[in-house]
């Protein structure tokens, strides 16, 4: 709560900021600031419209905190964060911070909220400033052609959405057919209909007539105009669209899916012309679910809304949005004689203009702008979710913990052309590549070559890709371990995806990185280095060809992107980057950091010598203080590595600086000498405080790590408290448990130590041998929207039903049933039922392994 004031001023100066300070200063800041935020109370049954005239009334006061009060409140009830928090995460992303920095170094100002929470917030703020932007693009547009009349501007205020955007704004869109309200108020009708609902005693139609005069030659021409301008006006009116939604929201509105004609007609004459030439056939058979499919649109799950949006796009399936005949009735009903009721005694004929205008807007403008709102809804809430899922089977695929101090053989295996190996030094060095053939007549030679290679280079691990050719691999180097046909060396094997290893293999960061080995052999090494560190390797492909997830072509590609790089960033960040070793690849990732940054940080690197500490980083061209502050505490310097590479050499640096104006005074200023304290994740800005602590608990620098100084830093916390030494150091409990934290972790602490690690094995069982009622331990693989595939050891992954993944099976922590399970972690199953014809294996979670 204590940065509210500051948060305040900021929101209210960069309103101000944005206004110019000019005569307009309402006008646009309603129409490019507010509505940003005004828009986010929609959902909740807020007036636009008296929103709009509130926060315009308190502009027009200077009303600063009272302006801030409701923004707070407008973004909490839409993403149901509290209002101070919103408030504080507003003004981080102002200040340009990224979502690693606010999660680990903000944690008090964003009430300890997770990297997703905070992503879904950036989300919707993203999205109401999309939509004002277009809104405000819409209005300046109209005003420019002299179209935008007070009605139509308050009716492109009250929408709430792009859809309600679009159909406010169809009608006026170059290039489009003039609508029937326009050419009717062209006609001059439209002080017709107004009279109509004002003082409809007063209205004769007949002085309307004019002979010869298209559009206004008979009465009924006139009466049609007259109900078309009016169908108008309901079909944009604020209040009438929230009433009808609160209709359908209270009725059994259905999707309903099924075979279009198109693909009927199609394949009826694919089955004529069997024997000639036949196009790409509509495949109907892979959405026979959805062939004749109703479902209510408050139930329908999120994968098959995606299912049925893509046998739409094929042009295989028709969907329509059914709303009951109930809702019509109700609906006419209350516009005749509520909303839209007449000021005073109308005539017969005329209410009959009246109720034919409600009908006619209703099923004209309304019907339609209900049923794309209610698709994009289900849309949009499918796409967050399959989203939702990428993002967590992406964290969980890249955190899997390393497997270190081992020398690897990578095998890409095939049979045509062999199985490509591999043999990587502990620190994913290539010592030895090759190409074996495995299944033919000279196997038994192959296996001595093998022996010989294991033997050569000390290697007892061997992991498969898990692409073609793997069962039979796995089996061959299954059956050599059986045979004890390696030993002295107790060799071991695990199978991992190899998903994206190909893309890679020729990618312009593989030929940079292994310029003289031949593609096939680059996928091994690939294959081998992820598991030696999956987060090294797996950041140099795109996440997209990683493996994980469903329907990823059936989502918004720019969220996906931006969802899964912020992940990628995340991992990155949270796991730590040594400076002066890490990739280039791998160093763009770390939060604050882009390929450019990276790139000069390696040419800095390669200039001046390793770095020696963090400070260092403020050197580099194109790293000014902002990125500095975002990126310094995910950077590490290893006191090790510093050792191997010795001091930068001075003559490098000073020719370094020659190079960067302005630079001297700055290199002057930065230490040479290394921190302890930069091989922690304690940011810069927290080392006078955690020199305060270590003074405070009576300890020193050169114990960091040591038992001596955790034993110390406890007794302390729990003599005093931990807010008591906050209090007393002017930090806050976060910051100090961060500070702790980083003291006491042993040098080279990895925070992916305590997560699943491959699975190594020396012998396999086959299909045939499962059973049903068999009780079964594996590892998931990839989830889905659906269900979760789950390796179980016999070459094919078994699917647990998502109606099998009950929160009573499930830890705690993980019972949110869309994201129950994800990859790496290891179940119980149970084998319902095993189709060995088809090759698939239907599962019952019993429980998750820990």
């Amino acid at each position: 709560m204590v940065c509210r004031p500051f948060a305040v001023s900021g929101t209210v100066q960069f309103a101000i900021m944005e206004s110019g300070m000019n005569s307009i200063l309402c006008q646009r800041i309603l129409v490019k600031n507010v509505c940003q935020i005004v828009e986010l109370s929609i959902d909740q049954g807020t007036d636009t419209g008296q929103g709009f005239r509130a926060l315009e009334a308190v502009f027009n006061f200077h009303c600063a905190e009272t302006f801030s009060s409701v923004c707070c409140q407008l973004l909490s009830d839409r993403t149901g964060v509290e209002p101070w928090v919103c408030l504080n995460i507003v003004q981080l992303f102002r200040e340009e911070n990224t979502i690693p920095f606010i999660v680990r170094y903000r944690k008090e100002m964003i009430n300890h909220m997770d990297a997703d929470a905070v992503r879904d917030v950036q989300l919707v703020l993203e999205e109401i400033h999309a939509l004002a932007k277009k809104a405000q693009t819409v209005s300046q547009a109209l005003k420019k052609e002299g179209l935008l009349s007070s009605d139509l501007e308050q009716a492109l205020k009250n929408c709430r959405t792009a859809d309600e955007l679009d159909h406010v704004y169809a009608p006026y869109k170059k290039g489009s057919k003039l609508s029937k309200a326009r050419r009717a108020k062209q006609l001059g009708l439209e002080s017709a209909a107004q009279a109509l609902l004002q003082s409809p005693h007063t209205l004769d139609l007949r002085a309307w007539v004019k002979p010869g005069t298209e559009g206004l030659s008979t009465l009924e021409e006139v009466s049609t105009g007259v109900e078309q301008i009016l169908a108008d006006m309901i079909a944009k009116d604020g209040e009438t669209l929230t009433y009808i939604r609160s209709l359908c929201d209270n009725s059994m509105v259905m999707l309903q899916s099924s075979v279009s004609k198109t693909a009927l007609k199609e394949r009826q004459q694919q089955q004529q012309e069997q024997g000639g030439h036949q196009g790409k056939p509509k495949d109907i058979d892979k959405f026979h679910l959805y062939c004749d499919f109703t479902c209510n649109i408050q139930r329908i799950q999120h994968h098959q809304t995606l299912a049925i949006n893509r046998g739409e796009n094929l042009k295989i399936l028709t969907v329509k949005v059914n709303i009951p005949d109930r809702v019509k009735s109700d609906f006419c009903r209350w516009c005749v004689n509520v909303r839209w009721r007449p000021k005073s005694y109308a005539r017969e004929e005329l209410m009959t203009i009246l109720q034919a205008a409600v009908e006619d807007s209703y099923k004209r403008l309304l019907m339609p702008l209900l049923s794309r709102s209610y698709r994009t809804k289900l849309t949009a809430g499918a796409e967050k979710e399959s989203i939702a899922m990428f993002v967590r089977n992406l964290r969980q695929r890249l955190l899997v913990c390393p497997v270190r101090g081992r020398v690897i053989m990578g095998v890409d295996p095939g049979f045509r052309h062999g199985c490509k190996l591999a043999i990587l030094s502990p620190t994913s060095q290539i010592l030895y590549t090759d190409v074996v053939h495995l299944n033919g007549s000279g196997s038994s030679r192959e296996a001595d070559k093998l022996r010989f290679l294991l033997l050569t280079h000390s290697c007892t691990t061997v992991v498969i890709g898990n692409g073609t050719a793997c069962r039979e691999t796995e089996a061959f180097f299954a059956d050599l371990i059986s045979r004890r046909f390696f030993q002295p060396l107790d060799v071991s094997y695990c199978i991992t995806s190899e998903a994206g290893a190909s893309i890679y293999s020729v990618s312009p960061e593989a030929v940079k990185e292994m310029p003289d080995l031949d593609p096939n052999l680059r996928s091994a090494v690939s294959i081998g280095r992820r598991v030696q560190d999956p987060l090294a390797e797996l950041v140099k492909i795109d996440p997209k060809h990683i493996g994980i997830g469903t329907y990823q072509h059936d989502v918004s590609q720019n969220s996906l992107r931006a969802a899964l790089d912020g992940v990628v960033q995340e991992c990155v960040s949270f796991v730590g980057v040594d400076i002066n070793i890490c990739s280039e690849t791998l160093m763009r990732h770390v939060a604050g950091l882009n390929a450019g940054r990276a790139k000069s940080i390696v040419e800095w690197r390669e200039t001046n010598g390793p770095f020696m500490n963090r400070e260092q980083l403020r050197l580099v061209k194109g790293l000014g203080p902002k990125s500095y502050q975002q990126c310094a505490g995910f950077i590490r310097i290893n006191p090790n590595n510093l050792a191997s590479a010795g001091r930068p050499d001075q003559s490098a640096q000073e020719t370094s600086t020659a190079k960067g104006k302005g630079k001297t005074k700055a290199l002057a200023a930065v230490p040479s000498q290394p921190n302890p304290l930069d091989q922690t994740c304690i940011h810069p800005e927290s080392y006078s405080v955690a020199m305060s602590f270590l003074s405070l608990v009576g300890g020193c620098i050169d114990q960091m790590g040591r038992p001596e100084l955790r034993q110390c830093v406890e007794a302390s916390v729990k003599r005093q408290g931990l807010e008591a030494l906050a209090k007393t150091l002017n930090t806050s409990p976060d910051t100090l448990q961060l500070i702790i934290d980083g003291l006491t972790q042993p040098p080279g602490f990895d925070i992916r130590q305590d997560f699943d690690k491959a699975d190594f094995k020396r012998g396999i069982v086959s299909m045939s041998d499962l059973r049903e009622g068999v009780v079964l331990t594996g590892r998931v693989e990839n989830a889905a929207l659906f269900g979760a595939f789950v390796d179980i050891g016999v070459g094919r992954n078994g699917l647990i039903h998502k109606s099998k993944i009950t929160p009573d099976k499930l830890p705690v922590d993980q019972r949110r049933r869309s994201l129950a399970l994800g990859p790496g972690e290891k179940v119980e199953v149970r084998v319902l039922h095993v189709d060995e014809q088809r090759g698939r294996i239907s599962l019952d979670l019993i429980r998750v392994l820990r």
